[in-house]
């Protein structure tokens, strides 16, 4: 049986990114692997105790010596399901993060969605669950 795993995007301060996600949006650093011969670290967050239980992570990749990345065109964004969107939302303003759509139904729908960015830009769709 196949299952989804992690999505794993770059990023400029690993720590930063980290805190970002852990403090913000409530996910918990799962484990990490610095790898000095290859010249990177992975940090695997999520929301689960990992894989085994079937929940998908991220996977943030620091390059030593890389503080940036173009995102290009191609990359949407992550979806995470929130109880509170609004809250969501809050909490991250609160914490110096950026809210880059504010909680509201979804363009011809009623789902509660909002949208958030992390420390290096990328997008991430709150979906109230």
């Amino acid at each position: 049986m196949s299952k989804f795993l992690h999505t794993m995007i770059r990023v400029g301060d690993l720590d930063r990114s980290v805190k970002f996600y852990t403090g913000l949006l409530g996910m918990k650093e799962l484990r990490r692997r610095d790898v000095p011969d290859g010249k990177y670290t992975l940090a695997f967050l999520g929301y689960g105790e990992g894989n085994a239980e079937g929940q998908a992570e991220i996977e943030l990749t620091y390059n030593y010596g890389v503080d940036r990345y173009e995102q290009g065109t191609a990359f949407g964004h992550l979806a995470l399901g929130v109880p509170d969107v609004a809250a969501a939302c809050e909490a991250v303003r609160a914490g110096g993060g950026k809210v880059t759509r504010e909680a509201g139904p979804v363009k011809f729908g009623t789902t509660i969605i909002a949208f958030v960015e992390d420390p290096d830009g990328y997008k991430i769709e709150l979906i109230q669950r």
